[in-house]
């Protein structure tokens, strides 16, 4: 029933869009109705352009993420548990975090030249930031209650990480890479635009310079679509990995 009244407003926005855009004559270098947008998303799937850009972009983002992703997990359990290094390391991360990544696109061109490795660099930098904070977050935020019953027990340091911390963390981290990827999706398109030849900004860029607005729309909603089901799948994962964690709250 859900899915059926989600699917009902869509059909109607886009009812209202094909309204609007032919009682009022807009131009469709402008605006263009969602039939011609459907008509040019159908020539752009069938001729091969829109998969191949798609698995370009859906790489860089993987392979950003994993990078990102990689190195903030064990440096955010690190300063999570650690309150020495935490008041170390904490003054630069505060003060690197409020940086968007694409304040980096100039340094990332002179440091990588165009191509992938840029793009690598932005996209795992846009994912690094938000799995570091959660992160950290979780592991200084597990129910103290928890802790002290594993050191009454005689926990040894590495146990207590393993079995109370990390799996304690476990909500915040996940939470944190669902946000993750979906910035390194934003940021993806953003490093296209700007440093590669392929992929789904690439071609929104290339559909600008020519005024091809109806493909424009159609790469946008091809990017919309994407990211929907990216954030599905990790909202699927989340919810399977952390069952556990719902029988303990419900206990």
């Amino acid at each position: 029933m859900r899915a059926l009244r989600s699917i009902a407003v869509i059909a109607a926005a886009l009812a209202v869009w094909e309204i609007v855009c032919r009682a009022a004559h807009v131009s469709p270098a402008i605006l263009p109705p969602p039939s011609q947008v459907a008509r040019k998303w159908w020539e752009y799937l069938v001729t091969g352009e829109l998969p191949r850009d798609a698995v370009a972009t859906l790489l860089r983002v993987f392979v950003g993420f994993a990078i990102g992703a990689g190195l903030a997990l064990p440096l955010g359990l690190w300063m999570g548990a650690r309150d020495r290094i935490y008041e170390l390391l904490n003054p630069i991360v505060q003060l690197l975090r409020p940086i968007p990544p694409i304040a980096f696109i100039p340094l990332a061109i002179l440091w990588f030249g165009l191509g992938n490795p840029p793009a690598f660099f932005l996209i795992s930098l846009g994912a690094f930031f938000p799995v570091l904070m959660n992160t950290i977050a979780g592991v200084r935020t597990v129910d103290a209650i928890y802790v002290r019953a594993a050191q009454n027990l005689g926990a040894p340091a590495r146990t207590l990480f393993w079995r109370v911390l990390f799996p304690g963390a476990m909500p915040s981290i996940l939470s944190g890479m669902r946000v993750g990827i979906g910035v390194a999706f934003i940021v993806v398109i953003v490093a296209e635009m700007i440093a590669v030849n392929s992929g789904l900004g690439y071609r929104i860029l290339e559909a600008r310079e020519y005024f091809w607005s109806d493909k424009i729309l159609a790469g946008m909603i091809s990017i919309g679509v994407i990211g929907l089901a990216i954030d599905t799948v990790m909202a699927r994962i989340n919810h399977r990995l952390l069952r556990w964690h719902r029988g303990l709250e419900h206990a």
